[in-house]
């Protein structure tokens, strides 16, 4: 089989695998496969905005390292946390060269809000779609680069390595695609489709993972998954849509069914501004406490010019639903958002196998611990994926390029059972939410195993289909094991 080489390969278009492509070196020669179209990511999801001490007057790294441990139960690696505070806002900065547009106050500098779990304003944001912002300004300038080659529709297939070289098969256009480098970059995002409901795209089927899980990789705290407090209550769509963050963070109360306020009765000092690991488990204690899992997110005793302005995307997306949110409470109920586990890798984002990098959601950095702090992400998704750039630009040099010929395996096989990808999304649901089963998670780890099995040892046709059924049983079974060692640990199970 004849690959064709380059110095790069950047597998995701979210802001990690963008940014990486931005600080690599010019002279490089840079593969970016993006699974649909390049505006498709969680990335571009992203509401609130990004965390950063930019007003170093009234904010400092020590406080925004302080809240960051606070809402990840004192789980992060510290070493990791400091460089993504201390180097965070010079890239927040940077972004302003690459024209991202954040809102401005009247004196021309940087608006800063605030959200659950910061103790300062220090949110730099667009309106409430600052993720989609920074994505499509990033999009532009990586477009303008000569060295950059970007593949829409490209869905990885194979990642496999044959000494110093990974080899990848690339599904492009409905034709298999060969490439070969020494340096991959995983920017996969997260997993977010192995539960029956989530904010994630439709992209979000953990592949990164599994290709590094394959291929030796360490893989570190999948387990640590967040459940966002404030999706709104969509139980006909798997997709949910979030309201942001920011929400609270402005000022809206939570409500239970009877239209009360509750969050003072668990949290009477932090209320709705408590993290979002908090806020969830409250959410499900007052569910317990009234018989009913109606909940409301209520902003409407603010100016409604104010909240029309402040979120025109949510504004419009929930009016769209029905609701008026300068009118009425809205229905909201946590679901899974985010993962905080995944790839590990280092202080520069290298992971255990040589050459292998991860950036971004499906990357474990440790900054996050068991619990992301509201606007963290992309914040560690520009720092890390700097870092990535910085290191391989140090180690792995462009040098001349040429076709090779590996031997690899043929993508023809049995066709795929349908099904599998449905049945693991309802086992995590029912094994995971929120807080762990841990005597149903028992149970539903031997029905992951057996489909495990089955998908690794059955020749299967290499489709996409078959490379997200694996990837989702995969991501499942590792969260299970982690979940059901720990209930054991706990006497739980």
């Amino acid at each position: 089989m004849i690959f064709q080489e380059y110095d790069v390969i950047i597998v995701g278009s979210g802001v990690s695998g963008l940014y990486a492509a931005l600080n690599l070196d010019s002279n490089m020669k840079i593969l970016m496969l993006s699974k649909r179209e390049l505006t498709l990511c969680n990335s571009a999801l992203a509401q609130g905005g990004v965390a950063a001490v930019i007003d170093d007057k009234n904010d400092n790294y020590e406080l925004h390292i302080k809240d960051t441990l606070i809402a990840g139960g004192y789980k992060n690696d510290i070493n990791n946390l400091r460089i993504l505070v201390e180097q965070g806002p010079k890239d927040v900065k940077n972004l302003l060269n690459y024209g991202v547009e954040f809102d401005r106050k009247e004196d021309g500098s940087i608006h800063l809000t605030l959200e659950g779990g910061h103790c300062r304003h220090r949110i730099a944001h667009h309106k409430d779609s600052t993720g989609y912002e920074i994505v499509t300004s990033l999009i532009e300038n990586v477009k303008k680069l000569p060295n950059v080659t970007i593949l829409e529709n490209s869905q990885l297939l194979g990642l496999e390595k044959s000494g110093e070289y990974f080899l990848t098969d690339v599904l492009h256009n409905d034709n298999h695609s060969y490439y070969t480098t020494k340096a991959v970059v995983l920017a996969t995002g997260g997993i977010g489709r192995v539960y029956d409901f989530t904010t994630n795209s439709a992209i979000a089927t953990g592949d990164g993972i599994q290709f590094a899980y394959n291929l030796g990789a360490e893989i570190k705290h999948l387990s640590y998954v967040q459940f966002h407090p404030t999706a709104f209550a969509d139980k006909k769509n798997r997709e949910c849509f979030l309201v942001s963050e920011a929400v609270r963070g402005e000022g809206a109360y939570l409500l239970n069914c009877h239209k009360q306020r509750f969050m003072d009765k668990y949290e009477p000092e932090r209320k709705e501004l408590a993290p979002r690991d908090v806020v969830s488990k409250c959410i499900l204690q007052e569910q317990k406490a009234t018989g009913s899992d109606e909940f409301f997110l209520d902003i409407s005793y603010k100016d409604p010019e104010f909240i029309k302005n402040r979120f025109p995307m949510i504004y419009k997306k929930v009016l769209e639903k029905g609701y008026d949110m300068t009118k009425e409470p809205i229905p909201i109920y946590p679901c899974q958002h985010y993962l905080m586990g995944g790839i590990g890798v280092n202080g520069n984002g290298a992971t255990t196998v040589k050459g292998l990098y991860a950036a971004g959601e499906c990357a474990h950095t440790g900054v996050h611990g068991i619990n992301r702090l509201a606007s963290n992400s992309l914040l560690e998704a520009l720092v890390f994926s700097r870092l990535i750039a910085e290191d391989i630009n140090k180690n792995y040099p462009h040098k001349e390029l040429s076709e090779k010929e590996f031997d690899y395996p043929t993508p023809e096989g049995e066709p795929l059972p349908q099904g599998i990808r449905t049945e693991i999304r309802h086992i995590m649901q029912r094994s995971y939410f929120v807080v762990p089963d841990y005597k149903e998670a028992a149970k539903d780890i031997e029905r992951v195993k057996q489909l495990k099995d089955q998908l690794y040892n059955t020749k299967y046709a290499i489709t996409p289909d078959y490379i997200e059924a694996k990837s989702l049983t995969t991501v499942a079974y590792i969260i299970l094991s982690e979940v059901v060692a720990e209930g054991k640990e706990k006497g739980e199970i």
